[in-house]
């Protein structure tokens, strides 16, 4: 596992996302979300929680993540 951004970005239909602003976008996104989770991460071991409770508590976070595709009734 790592925590770099993945060398390619998988779209809907089976191939890489390939536009620049988008690969941009998910880079930096993915650079956010890895420093919040670390964050948060180190937070709670540091507090005397469990590491591997919390690494299942922030995967059942991304898991639970509703998709801005659905409608908001079938969130």
């Amino acid at each position: 596992m790592s925590l770099d951004p993945p060398a390619v970005w998988p779209g809907v239909g089976g191939e890489p996302v390939s536009c620049r602003e988008k690969l941009k976008v998910l880079a930096e996104n993915h650079a956010e979300a890895a420093q919040v989770l670390r964050d948060a991460f180190e937070d709670a071991v540091l507090m005397g929680v469990d590491e591997d409770a919390m690494r299942r508590i922030l995967s059942d976070l991304v898991a639970a993540l509703p998709s801005p595709k659905r409608p908001p009734a079938e969130r």
